[in-house]
Formats: structure tokens, C-alpha cells, sequence
């Protein structure tokens, strides 16, 4: 197995007055594509979103901290579910990955009517009693406008978030990845206002990514040569579910339904939601589960 060339990093630029982060994901989202059989304008939304997740994901202070991503649209690819950890472990899925529609006025994917109109939650799990929660409308449904806005009212930290995808025609990932630029509150005005019109002015991310740009290219063309690298993170898809964690998913259901289930069927069959992979529970393992369960 070939190590995975994804991969994300976190700098400091501008004497400490910004920080960036960027990544690319495409074989992160060519392993979800492939898992989940994704249309194209699913496998871009689900992409942009794990895309900014695995960059969020460097955000996080320990290695334990882990958060959960969901973009709730009235689109008619339902809920984009995305879970990542400070670690670069990403998974997610979507509820329906078999849309289409037709290309948007400017030719593209069109995402935001994938996606619809809705709210953009994040949940984090950072060790503590209670799970941070942040939510806010969807601005826009192209999801990096939509990031952007979370970013800078939830958390309070002015952001600029661009997140790519581009699909072959036989629905496999051609490139994805993308960039977040986060302003300290010390920034000078000059300096931001350099940093957006460098950011208006960027060629198409998935034309820089195909041509084979990487995360330090992304960044220099914002933040010039001024940067320093701070982090870098592996990228690749992982999921935590296994044969122990549905034998105890199974258990916490009780006597009565694990019973109905032997009496019904005979054995079981669970599909991770996240990874796609089916799990066969045998008459046996169900009888002896039916023992454990209280």
C-alpha cells in the first residue's frame, strides 16, 4: 500500500498577523467516492466539506479533540456528514449520494442547489463535560463561502476559506483541497486588504491543485514568501467502527430486540454509515450477545 500523498499544513505569516492553513485531499476524497459511490455534485460537497475539516482539524489544541461537521441543507442530497481529529483522520457521508443535476450558470457543479438552504453545525469534542456547539445559517451552499461565514461569526475570527473539488467524467477524483487565512486582531488594514485582492485575484483552486500544487504553493500565493511553516499533517480517510464497537451497539439495544432479531431473521447485517463496510453478526455471535445484553 502506497503512503497517501494528502497532506495539510498550518503557518504563520505576516510577523505573526495572519495565520493560513491548507491541504489537499485527493485522495482523501477519491477514498469517500469510491466507499460511498458518490455522484459528481455530491462528491463535491462532501469533498469541499472534508476538505475544511481536516484543516480545522489542525486547529485543535490536543491530540484527543476531535469534531464533527454537518452541513443540514433542504438540497436534495440531505445531511453531509463529516467527522475529523487533530490527528488528519477523516471519514463522512452523505445521506443521498446519488443526485444530479444540471451544471450552474457558470458551468460548474452545482453545489448550493445540491445542498439548499439550511444550517452549517460544528461539534466539538474537546474533553470537556460538554461538547462545544456552533451553528449558523448557510449563506450560500458553495460551502467555502458558507465556512468562511461560520468561521468568522461562531468563532469570531475573521476568515477567507476556499475549498475545491474536480471530478472526471467517470465520477473519480481528479483533485481536491484547499486554504483557510485567519487575521489576528492586530492586523494592520493594509495587510488585509492586500490579502483579500490576492485572494480575488487567484486562478481557479481545482486548475492550481490538477497542475499539481501543494500546500505551500496555495499559501504562497496569498501570503507571499513571508510564511513559515509551523505543522504539517498526513491526510487519509479512517473510520473507527469495527466488530467490537457493533457488538456493543447491538448489546445496548437489550434482550428484547437482540431476541426479535434472532427470531426474525437469524442473523444481522450493519452498514457503517461512515465507511460503507458491512458487518455479518451470526445466529451465534447474536446468541451470545443475547447473554451479555442486560
Amino acid at each position: 500500500m502506497t503512503e497517501s500523498r494528502d497532506y495539510a499544513i498550518r503557518v504563520t505569516a505576516l510577523e505573526g498577523q495572519v495565520r493560513g492553513f491548507a491541504a489537499v485531499t485527493t485522495e482523501l476524497v477519491g477514498d469517500m467516492q469510491a466507499r460511498h459511490h458518490t455522484w459528481p455534485v455530491v462528491s463535491a460537497a462532501l469533498g469541499r466539506t472534508a476538505t475544511a475539516a481536516a484543516m480545522m482539524g489542525m486547529m485543535m489544541k490536543n491530540d484527543r479533540d476531535r469534531l464533527t461537521i454537518q452541513v443540514q441543507g433542504d438540497g436534495p442530497i440531505g445531511q453531509v456528514v463529516v467527522d475529523a481529529d487533530a490527528h488528519g483522520h477523516v471519514r463522512g457521508y452523505v445521506s443521498n449520494p446519488a443526485v444530479d443535476l444540471p451544471l450552474n450558470a457558470v458551468g460548474k457543479l452545482d453545489v448550493a442547489g445540491a445542498v439548499g438552504a439550511g444550517t452549517l453545525n460544528v461539534v466539538k469534542d474537546l474533553g470537556l463535560k460538554e461538547p462545544y456547539r456552533g451553528s449558523v445559517r448557510l449563506v450560500s451552499g458553495e460551502l467555502g463561502d458558507d465556512f468562511t461565514y461560520y468561521l468568522t461569526v461562531s468563532e469570531q475570527v475573521p476568515s477567507s476559506v476556499g475549498v475545491g473539488v474536480l471530478v472526471d467524467r467517470d465520477a473519480t477524483i481528479l483533485a481536491s483541497g484547499g486554504f483557510i487565512i485567519q487575521v489576528m486582531p492586530e492586523a494592520d488594514n493594509a495587510i488585509i486588504g492586500q490579502l483579500e485582492n490576492r485572494i480575488a485575484h487567484m486562478p481557479a483552486l481545482t486548475k492550481l491543485l490538477q497542475k499539481g500544487a501543494t500546500p505551500e504553493d496555495l499559501l504562497s500565493r496569498i501570503l507571499g514568501d513571508d510564511m513559515r511553516v509551523n505543522a504539517r499533517q498526513p491526510l487519509a480517510f479512517q473510520c473507527e467502527c469495527s466488530k467490537e464497537r457493533i457488538h456493543q451497539t447491538l448489546i445496548s439495544l437489550g434482550r428484547e430486540e437482540i431476541a426479535n432479531i434472532i427470531r426474525e431473521q437469524g442473523e444481522a447485517e450493519v452498514i457503517c454509515h461512515f465507511c460503507n463496510e458491512a458487518y455479518r453478526i451470526p445466529r451465534a455471535e447474536l446468541e451470545t450477545l443475547l447473554e451479555e445484553a442486560k
